[in-house]
């Protein structure tokens, strides 16, 4: 790990939710919340409160050195909107096939 680069996950308790164009993608009242330096806290949401059915897997997968490899899925207007770590690496590994949107409001 770099030095100075820290990541925690811990389970949270907000009551979380992903809206677009007024429908809702993902509720969660047991979000995984990822502190990483330097960026805004991240919710991974359990695959049974996204609503999956809507999203299509994208072709796009990127590399984080320090959680893995992600997979992406997109909405028809949205491209890469939700990523997941189907096999992240040991210090993460609770959000293993959690779903993470760019836009998670706290309700």
């Amino acid at each position: 790990m770099t030095t100075g680069h820290r990541i925690t996950v811990e389970q949270g308790t907000d009551h979380v939710r992903v809206v677009r164009e007024g429908q809702i993608l993902a509720e969660s009242r047991r979000p995984l919340l990822l502190h990483e330096t330097g960026l805004p806290v991240r919710y991974y949401l359990p695959p049974e409160d996204v609503r999956t059915e809507l999203l299509t897997a994208s072709d796009t997968h990127t590399h984080c050195p320090f959680k893995g490899d992600a997979s992406y899925w997109s909405l028809p207007d949205a491209t890469d909107l939700v990523w997941a770590y189907p096999e992240p690496l040991a210090r993460v590994a609770e959000i293993k096939d959690h779903f993470c949107f760019y836009d998670t409001e706290v309700v």
